[in-house]
């Protein structure tokens, strides 16, 4: 990603480029910078943007072939098409020649390296990959934010924030947004601050709830779940969340008992490096394998009695979390 910002701090952009990677933060950022280096937001004749899986390739293809109206340069930008997993052979061609007078810009959250799109990207543009960011990152990434805000935050206060919010950078800024207005006269922010007004993403709340099962917190756990279910969340949503905590938590166990490291589980799982290390290992530590089989077995039939109409869904979940931190 520095070499796209060099790219546009020297003024010498390329033709194509690819975003990718499951951080839809630094997608969309990188996309805005350039587009906006490129094109002026009211250039609506030189910027062309299209999206989902509907795309019309002809149309694509002949207008990277137009020259642009009155400027030195056509922006096309292609979001969310998946012709980086489904191919796209006209596609690929055209990316080995691409005029001079024409930026492409890919943006996709998924993409298969092996394709012969990714390659041809690859060898005639720029390919940035926008990954989940480590711990270490984004703290110094938070205190960039609230520096050009003059602020300031201890460091209680931050490792409360990321505890709240995960590693979702889009998650982060919304909050950091917040607690720039609450303390809009004030130049700290504190932990205490954090506390009131944050808000704990659902995916943390069931891994609080999945530990204190673990540690037969019964009460704790059942006061999370309740939490949730005053915050309109859906029983059935919540139920298939705490299954697939249950799924991860088992493949974590088993590589680890095989031996695979830590960079390894991180990329079959599609975990980010750093919580793997900080929460899931040592979650998954302590339960057994056969535990967590246990728990996920009984989630798949609770799921399957509440479909079925044999369970009311409230239910279903409060005895699954009462049976599993008995």
């Amino acid at each position: 990603m520095k070499r796209i910002a060099q790219d546009i701090k020297s003024g010498q952009i390329g033709r194509l480029y690819l975003l990718y990677g499951e951080e839809a933060y630094l997608r969309r950022q990188y996309r805005d910078k350039l587009r906006a280096a490129l094109a002026p937001q009211e250039d609506a004749m030189n910027c062309s943007v299209y999206s989902g899986k509907d795309i019309n390739t002809n149309e694509v293809v002949d207008l990277a072939g137009t020259m642009p109206f009155f400027a030195e340069r056509r922006v096309i930008i292609v979001e969310n098409s998946g012709w980086f997993k489904s191919g796209n052979e006209q596609i690929a061609s055209l990316v080995k020649a691409l005029p001079d007078t024409t930026c492409l810009i890919f943006v996709e959250e998924e993409v298969d390296k092996r394709s012969r799109l990714f390659k041809a990207v690859t060898a005639n543009g720029y390919a940035a990959l926008c990954e989940m960011q480590d711990e270490a990152t984004l703290k110094k990434w938070v205190m960039g934010l609230l520096k050009k805000e003059n602020k300031s935050i201890t460091s209680d206060a931050l490792n409360l924030l990321l505890d709240k919010t995960g590693t979702d950078m889009e998650n982060i800024r919304r909050e950091v947004e917040k607690l720039v207005c609450y303390k809009y006269y004030e130049e700290g922010i504190t932990a205490a601050d954090v506390e009131e007004l944050c808000i704990v993403q659902i995916q943390n709340q069931i891994f609080d709830m999945v530990e204190a099962v673990a540690q037969k917190r019964q009460r704790q756990a059942l006061k999370l779940y309740y939490n949730l279910l005053a915050l309109k969340e859906a029983p059935l949503k919540i139920l298939s969340l705490i299954a697939r905590q249950f799924n991860m938590l088992l493949l974590v166990k088993e590589m680890k008992s095989k031996g695979y490291h830590e960079s390894e589980i991180a990329g079959q799982t599609g975990l980010n490096r750093y919580y793997l290390e900080k929460k899931y290992i040592p979650q998954a530590a302590q339960f057994k394998l056969s535990q967590l089989e246990a728990a996920l077995k009984t989630c798949v039939e609770a799921e399957e009695n509440v479909k079925m109409g044999r369970m009311p869904d409230v239910l279903s979940v409060e005895l699954i979390i009462v049976s599993l931190s008995a």
